[in-house]
C-alpha cells in the first residue's frame, strides 16, 4: 500500500522547529525514528499498552506508536535525545539519576519510564513513593527493575531540589 502525502507538519521537536510532509495515518514514533532519526522513543507493542514509545507532547507523556503524526502540528514534542541541556549536553535530573541508581538493564522500558518520569517531577517535584509508583504504573519493565527504577526518580527529586538555586 502506498501512503500519499496528505499534510505539512510543523511542530517543535526537541527544542527546534521543524517541519515535513507525512500522511495522515502516520504515527509520530514512524516520523521521529524514520525522519529524523531518533532512537529513544521504542516500538514495543504498538498498542500503547507499555510505554516503550513515550514521549512528551506540551509536557505531558504520549505513546507515541499509536498517535498520529498529524496530531502534534504546532506543538511541541521532546523524545528522550531532548531531555539533555542544549546548550551544554548536561544530563537532564532523570537520565542522570538512572545512570547512578542503575535504573535500567534490558533498555525496553527505559524510555518509558525516563520520560514518565520527567514529566511528573515537572508537574510534582516532590513526589512520595506511592505517587511515583502510581505515575509508572503504565509502563511495563520485563527484567524486573522495579525496586531500581522506583530508587531512580527518588534520586531524580532529590537532584533536581540539589539543582534548584536557593530563593
Amino acid at each position: 500500500m502506498r501512503q500519499t502525502v496528505d499534510t505539512r507538519l510543523r511542530f517543535t521537536l526537541n527544542g527546534a522547529e521543524v517541519s515535513l510532509d507525512a500522511a495522515a495515518e502516520r504515527t509520530l514514533l514512524d516520523v521521529l525514528r524514520s525522519d529524523f532519526g531518533l532512537n529513544g522513543p521504542k516500538y514495543g507493542c504498538g498498542m500503547a499498552q507499555c510505554g516503550a514509545c513515550t514521549v512528551l507532547v506540551d509536557g505531558a507523556p504520549a505513546r507515541s506508536c499509536v498517535l498520529r503524526a498529524a496530531r502534534v502540528s504546532g506543538r511541541q514534542v521532546t523524545t528522550l535525545e531532548g531531555l539533555a541541556d542544549p546548550d551544554t549536553g548536561a544530563l537532564h535530573p532523570v537520565q542522570r539519576a538512572f545512570i547512578e541508581m542503575q535504573g535500567a538493564q534490558c533498555g525496553y522500558c527505559l524510555n518509558g519510564m525516563v520520560m514518565t518520569a520527567a514529566a511528573l517531577l515537572a508537574r510534582e517535584p516532590a513526589p512520595d513513593r506511592a505517587r511515583i509508583r502510581e505515575a509508572l504504573r503504565d509502563n511495563l519493565c520485563r527484567c524486573g527493575t522495579h525496586v531500581e527504577i522506583i530508587a531512580s526518580v527518588e534520586r531524580a527529586s532529590a537532584l533536581i531540589a540539589q539543582d534548584k538555586p536557593n530563593a
